[in-house]
């Protein structure tokens, strides 16, 4: 489930927020499940601890995990359903598509969108 890619532009810690919203979205993260402890999860992917601590702190912070002493982190009862707004993202995407927009474009309108 978890991939880093050290390439990319996006912060190491941000994708694996991502993956993590991503995961509770599609339902392979359901709330309660807990998630590996930071260490581990760091060894795995071979990253810094603090990398793992700060993606767990973010996710705290949005409602998506509770962190827990003595049990680490776990998904939230109230973690968001988003298959709803994953639908309409889809269909989104597809309509980009037929209309010949980049990514880019696409995200910009997103962006403002979401700034409205």
């Amino acid at each position: 489930m978890w991939r880093i890619d050290p390439a990319s532009d996006d912060p190491l810690y941000a994708q694996l927020v991502a993956q993590v919203r991503l995961g509770v979205a599609h339902g392979t993260l359901r709330p309660g499940e807990r998630l590996p402890s930071a260490r581990e999860l760091a060894a795995s992917l071979e990253l810094n601890m603090h990398t793992v601590l700060r993606a767990y702190q973010v996710l705290r912070d949005d409602g998506t995990l509770e962190l827990r002493r003595g049990r680490g982190a776990v998904v939230a009862s109230t973690a968001t359903d988003l298959a709803d707004v994953e639908r309409a993202v889809a269909d989104l995407a597809a309509a980009a598509r037929r209309a010949g927009l980049s990514v880019q474009t696409t995200t910009t309108l997103v962006t403002e969108a979401m700034h409205r």
